[in-house]
């Protein structure tokens, strides 16, 4: 089957593209507003893409009245933000904090986190997360068209934070990690069985 996207609707793209690109892993963002406010949300829009210096993507998209998320507004505002990792022991606080919450309502309250001093940047880190991303804010640029238009946002990580029993000798410990997956839908994957290919190395 050929789908031709040129005949399909916006919602069909979109269904069909988070259906095909999974795992996604899930970036649970914190921010702070200008009033002070703490923001903290979930998007697996969300990837690595250079390691020198390490650098994220984070793609927020807008809110039914059609204005950036918060998290894109308040990063604008700070110029920073954290990146936290979402597992399996956070995998219900994370889900609270997705739904689409008026504007100015803490997130950290509503799913009872705790907010933990970051070293290098504003915003706190949600300290039940096992690892977070301390971030500057080097870049944005707005990809597509409404509706369904994102907002990339580009973070120099400054600063890590990983909890004592996930760091292995400057590793860290996938199978203690317990990563959480986003597919489609409301479907997330668990963590299954770990193994590992060696890169075959080119002699010629």
């Amino acid at each position: 089957m050929n789908i031709d996207l040129k005949a399909s609707s916006h919602r069909d793209g979109y269904k069909l593209l988070i259906g095909a690109v999974v795992p996604r892993p899930v970036g649970w963002v914190s921010t702070a507003g200008p009033d002070g406010c703490l923001n903290v949300a979930p998007f697996s829009f969300f990837q690595a893409v250079c390691s020198n210096p390490p650098t994220i993507i984070v793609s927020v998209g807008r809110r039914a009245d059609g204005e950036w998320k918060d998290t894109a507004l308040n990063a604008f505002a700070s110029g920073d933000f954290v990146v936290n990792i979402v597992n399996m022991d956070v995998a219900e606080q994370m889900n609270q904090t997705s739904s689409d919450y008026p504007r100015g309502m803490s997130e950290f309250e509503l799913a009872g986190l705790t907010a933990a001093a970051s070293c290098q940047v504003g915003p706190p880190r949600v300290a039940e997360a096992p690892i977070a991303l301390e971030c500057r804010l080097t870049r944005s640029i707005r990809v597509g068209r409404q509706p369904g238009d994102n907002m990339v946002l580009f973070g120099e990580v400054v600063s890590f934070y990983v909890r004592d029993d996930l760091y292995d000798d400057g590793r860290i410990d996938a199978a203690r990690l317990r990563p959480l997956g986003r597919l489609a839908g409301n479907q997330y994957s668990k963590p299954g069985e770990i193994f590992e290919m060696i890169r075959p190395k080119y002699d010629g």
